[in-house]
């Protein structure tokens, strides 16, 4: 069985986002439009759908390092500062974005909050499996030599 430890992860998100966009319950706010991923950041992001794809790639962050927190996807998905003449120094992301997407896929039944962070639920898993397997087929066609992990 392939998982999302087999498939490139660049591809794996980019079909998951496909996949975001039909689920009702994800949907993105209005103010996304406008909004820094964090203090690191000089401007907004620049794809139209930046939400659907930071949607992906959190249900795989979950999927892959699960049960995480609020504290540590901020701290993955943060990045580093200038400050003036002084050594860059790493920032946090922006949390209300992480939590708003994170409780959206609460309500897709995808993520499920739990004591010791949030975990992916049996949906969410099959979710991920079905894509990567779909990928890992796609890709395997692409390069033969791929068809004997299948």
């Amino acid at each position: 069985m392939v998982s999302a430890h087999d498939v490139p992860s660049g591809k794996l998100i980019s079909a998951l986002a496909e996949q975001m966009k039909a689920v009702p319950s994800v949907q993105e706010p209005d103010w996304a439009k406008f909004v820094k991923t964090g203090s690191h950041a000089e401007r907004p992001p620049i794809s139209p759908d930046w939400w659907f794809a930071r949607a992906a790639s959190l249900l795989r962050k979950v999927y892959l390092h699960g049960p995480v927190g609020l504290s540590d996807l901020e701290r993955v998905y943060g990045g580093t500062k200038a400050l003036h003449y002084f050594p860059k120094h790493h920032r946090d992301a922006g949390g209300s974005s992480i939590r708003v997407i994170l409780k959206q896929l609460e309500q897709a039944e995808l993520v499920s909050k739990t004591s010791k962070g949030r975990v992916l639920t049996s949906k969410g898993r099959a979710m991920l499996d079905k894509t990567s397997n779909e990928l890992f087929t796609a890709l395997s066609k692409e390069n033969k030599a791929l068809e004997r992990y299948a």
